[in-house]
């Protein structure tokens, strides 16, 4: 590890313990040792830690820089770009963006906690200077309705994994009966329901793996019953990682996956729930329709007997399986609005280039500039931001490519019914991979130039380089 540019290690304490014998040993040198050492002392060199070592230890900070105003609102309009709308319907218009007016019934074991807001290893916040949701939910709507709240279940049914689902950020265990009743009985009372469900903070990242992706037990069944009331359902879904949605997609109509937003998420929430904010984030994963599916990514590479997404016949000896179709649930980059987005008018300015030759060039022969351009409109009846996607498949190569590639994004903001063309360059890097030798190169070949909404839904364009 020393040997191939591991600098640093922490908790191993493994150079400490070995290095000192594997440099007698002629294992490692003294060069090996001092150029780590080098380039640790460089980066802080760079920060400027010799010039001031403490420089960001300053207590008169805790007070000036932490939770400050300008630092607040920063981020709550990040967290509210964050949110991902995954379904939006209802009986005669989508539920989302909610009224204040009526009663809001606000349920779930992460409605009302402070420190699960934020995900794991958050572990310079201050919880008792931010919100929960029911606090920052009753600020939003002050007295044009009224915020029911019940926590309806636990986490987990078993005490013991929860205790280890909520290491860092404890949530009380309790009947969950009793818990049940309550949240029943006041959904009842309410026009609209808001379930605030999923994972702990501390369910993901370190020392967080899980054997199942669903709705952990007590959660899916409040959420079941609930949905059984036949009134308008919205399920924010706190998550670290993919879960599984696919009961949820079909019975839910409107879910938003809310991750883990920081310390404004409840703010930041509200104001994308009420409406006063679109939302406009895109998955930066695949979810999947099962556990059994993962890994499951958009990037992955051909087969030679592959299935389209979502066959709803089952082909032997071909790549799919017997009880699922192939594809995700929710595809990477996917992200619904409060309004919507039409491409059209797809165009690349050259469908050939080249390289003359050199399979390292960083740019066209003669200089030449190949442009994709695209126009979106938006449909709809709200302002909004979209985020219009790129994405590149090399057809034949040396190597196995994938069957597409992010290569670009842009978020744009549209006013209702206005147009944009929205423009990427090709460059020859975006065509480059790591061949078998290692180099950084373009082969001469057929490429498909996609843009679109998601990985999903894109148009596509033929490109031939030379």
């Amino acid at each position: 590890a020393l040997k191939a540019g591991t600098d640093m290690d922490m908790c191993s304490n493994a150079f400490i313990s070995q290095l000192e014998g594997l440099l007698k040993a002629g294992r490692i040198s003294q060069a090996d040792i001092d150029n780590a050492c080098r380039r640790v002392l460089e980066a802080k060199y760079k920060l400027g830690l010799f010039d001031d070592p403490y420089r960001f230890c300053e207590p008169k900070r805790l007070k000036t820089d932490i939770y400050n105003d300008e630092h607040r609102k920063a981020a709550r309009e990040m967290a509210a770009k964050t949110f991902v709308l995954l379904k939006n319907e209802g009986c005669a218009a989508p539920i989302l963006p909610l009224k204040k007016q009526g009663k809001i019934a606000l349920i779930g074991p992460l409605a009302d906690n402070r420190s699960n807001m934020v995900g794991c290893w958050s572990t310079g916040d201050i919880p008792e200077r931010y919100s929960t949701l029911k606090e920052a939910m009753e600020r939003a709507v002050g007295d044009k309705a009224q915020v029911l709240f019940a926590q309806g279940c636990n986490i987990y049914a078993d005490e013991k994994i929860q205790e280890g689902a909520t290491f860092g950020r404890p949530i009380d265990h309790v009947d969950d009966a009793k818990a049940k009743a309550e949240a029943l009985r006041i959904a009842g009372e309410a026009d609209v329901i808001v379930c605030a469900m999923g994972e702990s903070a501390d369910m993901s990242g370190e020392c967080g793996s899980r054997t199942n992706l669903e709705m952990p037990d007590v959660q899916h069944e409040l959420l079941a019953e609930l949905v059984k009331l036949g009134k308008p359902v919205v399920l924010l879904n706190f998550a670290g990682r993919p879960t599984v949605l696919s009961w949820e997609k079909q019975y839910v109509p409107a879910i938003m996956n809310v991750w883990f937003g920081g310390s404004e998420m409840g703010d930041a929430l509200c104001d994308v729930i009420f409406g006063d904010k679109v939302p406009s984030g895109k998955l930066t994963t695949s979810m999947p329709k099962t556990t059994g599916q993962a890994p499951i990514y958009y990037n992955h590479q051909n087969t030679g007997r592959p299935v389209p997404d979502d066959n709803k016949e089952f082909a032997k000896y071909a790549s799919n399986c017997l009880d699922v179709s192939n594809g995700p649930l929710y595809p990477f980059g996917y992200g619904l609005s409060y309004t919507t987005f039409e491409y059209s008018n797809f165009k690349l300015s050259s469908q050939e280039a080249d390289i003359n030759g050199n399979q390292e060039a960083t740019e066209w022969q003669n200089g030449k500039k190949i442009t994709a351009t695209v126009t979106v409109k938006n449909t709809g009846a709200r302002d909004a931001d979209e985020v219009v996607q790129l994405y590149i498949r090399d057809m034949v190569a040396s190597i196995s490519r994938p069957v597409k590639e992010l290569k670009g994004f842009q978020r744009i903001h549209l006013i209702a019914g206005e147009s944009k063309e929205v423009s990427f360059e090709i460059t020859p890097d975006m065509l480059k991979f790591y061949n078998i030798e290692l180099k950084h190169v373009i082969e001469p070949g057929d490429f498909k130039i996609m843009v679109g909404a998601n990985s999903r839904e894109v148009k596509t364009l033929n490109f031939n380089v030379k």
